[in-house]
């Protein structure tokens, strides 16, 4: 087992031109220090070997983020979890999830439209209104006094 290495030493030249390196194509230093970075690249050869290897480095790194998710990768992190915990996470959509709310109602009001309807059209129905006095059949009729 190896022990981790120690953390960077700031008296490093090699660190120092690391970070100088860095924050130089990062784009983060002042005119003067870069006009330095720039100098130190021209003239010195642990200079330019550094910037090399980041510059090369950084490409590396950059092309990696290029590459796109597969299709497939949601829906298998999705069913992956859902196996994992028993079906209390990303459970199976109920019919309100998978059928827009403006369908279910529709289907609601003319459900309902339906037993008004028959109600309406029943003899018997209690929403048909007995305009001209009668009993209903199978009632007594009520005398007035």
């Amino acid at each position: 087992m190896s022990e981790p290495s120690p953390p960077a030493d700031p008296e490093d030249p090699d660190d120092a031109i690391a970070v100088a390196l860095s924050d130089y194509l990062d784009g983060a230093l002042p005119a003067e220090a870069r006009a330095e970075v720039e100098r130190k690249i021209a003239g010195d050869p642990a200079w330019q070997r550094a910037h090399a290897e980041l510059t090369r480095t950084r490409q590396v790194l950059s092309g990696l983020r290029k590459a796109p998710a597969p299709s497939s990768f949601v829906d298998g992190v999705a069913e992956t979890i859902h196996r994992r915990s028993a079906g209390r996470f990303f459970a199976r959509r109920a019919l309100g999830d998978r059928v827009p709310f403006g369908v279910l109602l529709a289907i609601a009001v003319a459900g309902f439209a339906v037993i008004a309807y028959v109600l309406w059209s029943s003899p018997t129905g209690s929403l048909k209104v007995d305009r001209d006095g009668a009993a209903p059949h199978g009632s007594a009729a009520i005398a007035p006094p």
